[in-house]
């Protein structure tokens, strides 16, 4: 459980305004299983759990936007094919994260096409071409 750091709104990843997102990019959990325990709350308890959203609407900040996130916008200085963000494996259903198989299909993904990149350069930097290329480039 993550507990160091701030806590913001979400609201990109949010349904109404983010703040069961935040939430759980805070502790690290699912935004699926905050958003069903603020549910059955509003439900057993009535208006309280309604403030207090509305509350943390207006008290938490949006969630700064990163280079990362604006790198997989592919609005940054790299807007390449793969994205460089890490895989978080989650071992528990309420942990936020990818399952295992999931993961490995991903990093599989990812290897694969990297390789087909290095064949491509391989056979560039092997051709006739890019001796030619180089050669002119030396004149």
């Amino acid at each position: 459980m993550k507990t160091k750091g701030e806590m913001f709104r979400n609201s990109q990843k949010g349904k109404v305004a983010g703040v069961c997102a935040g939430i759980a990019d805070y502790f690290g959990w699912e935004a699926w299983l905050i958003r069903i325990i603020l549910v059955s709350a509003v439900l057993l308890s009535g208006p309280f759990f309604i403030m207090a959203y509305i509350a943390a609407w207006f008290i938490l900040d949006k969630k700064p936007v990163t280079e990362a996130s604006v790198n997989q916008q592919g609005k940054g200085w790299y807007s390449g094919e793969e994205d460089n963000s890490h895989v978080e494996v989650k071992s528990k259903v309420w942990q936020a994260g990818e399952p295992p198989r999931q993961a490995f299909k991903d990093i599989k993904g990812r290897f694969d096409r990297l390789e087909m990149r290095l064949r491509k350069m391989e056979t560039y930097v092997t051709s006739s071409e890019y001796q030619l290329n180089r050669e002119i480039s030396r004149l």
